[in-house]
């Protein structure tokens, strides 16, 4: 399912740089520019420029409490007999020689950059207008040498696409896929390269078609040509500035980024169509949420968390056509009815992690999970234990994994678990889980019993020789009482 308004909310909280920051973004900037204008710097400014994902209005919210950084081009005219490198340390010396920003500012071979208290950077660095041509010169200080360039230029191309795709589709898309580089980490791929491979994907003919209609249609129709072109090249290709061909933003790859980068692509694109095509919306909310994480629609998470002991009384209610003597929790529930208290699609949960390895269907492995209880982790047995049994908090379970006999699994697999919790006390102290955990010594995990409701525990047998899904238990249920 798209999800439209999910992902929405999903940028407006989670992915767009908020409002506060790019206010002071702009107070800063306002001041840097008023500095170096009142500056004895020396060179003649024609005008102050946006560069980079601020000024392609791709910037996001930086992931992880990281620092987020703006790029600001002096546009110049030449200055005497200055070497490219003299633009650079003057700007700097400018800059130490100031009160407010001596401690502040940092050199680097194209910029001097002003650091606030590790929450922003901004880089401003020289551009000279050179009369009679439309390349402009930015300077090397590393290597004293003029580098041409057409930041405008670049801009203007990325609004052109940005304007084709309506809805501001090429940005919401752009943006979406910087987050799940940042929060994957699972490649490389610098802004301008990744702004541009998806930017020659955008034709002026999707003024009239519908990829572009919402975000996730617009990530995915972009993410699909993406994928596709990338797939017809095996090496790394040649990615040009397309405003400046002499320019090549794939330099910063190696072979070995690029192959890895391209088995990303494909990848992920392979779970946004999954997760865009799923008609069940559970379903699709945790396969979205596989794509970009807990925060996506994290709200209806919690909804869905502590729904579940309305979805069992529904239950009851519909089977029993009375609500007589029903018991007002999850726990109660189960301690009067059973097995029959469980609702439907309790391991469909949005939240609930699926399998990112290839399964069999169906599979060739009969497996069941066992469990133990301790009084604490590695301690004594206090007793074998069956699902749905009420247990007490802060003892410790013991899960092990059998085939159908019976016996151990064997040195040919390995095993993730998936341990899932429900109801309103973990839901309130964000410990939902949902998540895929190796097993703590052979095939054995333990688990702490800590918040009333009730979970489950599931065990997935994935051979190792090919990484192939063989088996599944049923999900074990946990009641803590």
């Amino acid at each position: 399912m798209k999800l439209t308004q999910h992902f929405s909310d999903f940028l407006d909280q989670t992915v767009n740089l908020n409002a506060d920051r790019l206010n002071l973004l702009d107070q800063s900037v306002t001041a840097i520019k008023d500095f170096i204008r009142g500056s004895d710097w020396g060179p003649r400014i024609h005008r102050f420029t946006p560069q980079g994902s601020w000024a392609h209005k791709t910037i996001i919210k930086p992931v992880n409490g990281r620092e987020f950084d703006a790029d600001l081009l002096v546009m110049i005219a030449p200055y005497e007999d200055w070497e490219p490198k003299d633009y650079i340390n003057e700007l700097y010396r400018t800059f130490r020689a100031s009160g407010v920003y001596k401690d502040k500012v940092r050199r680097y071979s194209h910029c001097v950059t002003i650091e606030y208290a590790r929450e922003r950077r901004i880089d401003v660095a020289p551009c000279i207008i050179v009369p009679g041509d439309d390349v402009n010169l930015v300077c090397n200080r590393n290597t004293n040498a003029f580098e041409p360039s057409r930041p405008e230029a670049y801009t203007m191309w990325i609004a052109n696409r940005n304007g084709w795709t309506g809805q501001n589709g090429q940005k919401k898309a752009t943006r979406l896929i910087k987050y799940l580089r940042d929060i994957k980490t699972k490649f490389t791929c610098d802004s301008i390269l990744l702004t541009t491979l998806l930017g020659i994907h955008i034709f002026e003919t999707d003024r009239d078609g519908d990829d572009f209609a919402d975000a996730p249609t617009a990530l995915r129709s972009v993410i699909t040509r993406l994928d596709d072109t990338l797939q017809q090249y095996p090496s790394k290709p040649e990615v040009p500035n397309p405003v400046l061909r002499a320019e090549v933003f794939s330099d910063g790859w190696d072979e070995t980024k690029y192959r890895n980068f391209r088995e990303q692509i494909h990848h992920y694109r392979g779970w946004i169509d999954d997760a865009y095509l799923e008609p069940d919306r559970d379903a699709s909310i945790s396969k979205w949420r596989n794509v970009f994480g807990d925060q996506f629609a994290k709200d209806v998470v919690l909804t869905e968390a502590k729904s579940v002991t309305g979805r069992a009384i529904e239950k009851i209610r519909h089977e029993t056509g009375t609500a007589v003597g029903l018991a007002n929790d999850m726990v109660g529930l189960l301690v009067q009815f059973g097995a029959r208290a469980i609702p439907a699609g309790l391991n469909l949960l949005p939240y609930v992690q699926l399998p990112t390895w290839r399964t069999q269907d169906p599979p060739s492995l009969i497996v069941r999970v066992t469990a133990r209880l301790h009084a604490e982790r590695g301690g004594a047995e206090i007793r074998p234990i069956t699902d749905l049994t009420p247990l007490p908090k802060h003892r410790y379970v013991k899960f092990d994994v059998r085939n159908a006999m019976g016996g151990p699994l064997g040195n040919d697999y390995f095993v993730k678990w998936r341990v899932t919790n429900t109801d309103d006390e973990a839901a309130n102290v964000g410990c939902l889980r949902g998540d895929f955990y190796k097993p703590d010594v052979g095939h054995i995990r333990w688990e702490k019993l800590e918040y009333r409701g009730l979970h489950f525990v599931e065990a997935f047998v994935i051979r190792k020789r090919d990484r192939l899904g063989v088996g599944k238990s049923e999900p074990f249920y946990v009641v803590i009482d």
